[in-house]
């Protein structure tokens, strides 16, 4: 089932299990290496953590980036008065 990840899809799982070791502007790397705009980025990164192909590619990188937004979408959602998760 790898196969069906694409190279790009490969790519920006490179792109977020590299990124602590990169220094600098993170858009500009994802501008400059993958041709895309960050929020393109971050909508197909999104879509591909909650994947199970690319879980299966990347166990530990996915589970990770799952809790990272998760916890985040908790925070926002205690800040929010009435607002239903």
């Amino acid at each position: 089932m790898l196969g069906d990840l694409t190279e790009r899809d490969r790519a920006i799982l490179a792109l977020e299990a590299a990124w602590p070791r990169h220094g600098g502007a993170k858009e500009e790397v994802i501008r400059t290496q993958l041709g895309m705009s960050a929020a393109r980025y971050y909508q197909l990164l999104s879509r591909l953590i909650d994947s199970d192909i690319a879980l299966e590619y990347d166990p530990m990188l996915v589970r990770r980036l799952r809790r990272i937004r998760d916890s985040r979408a908790a925070r926002r959602a205690a800040r929010v008065p009435g607002f239903v998760s």
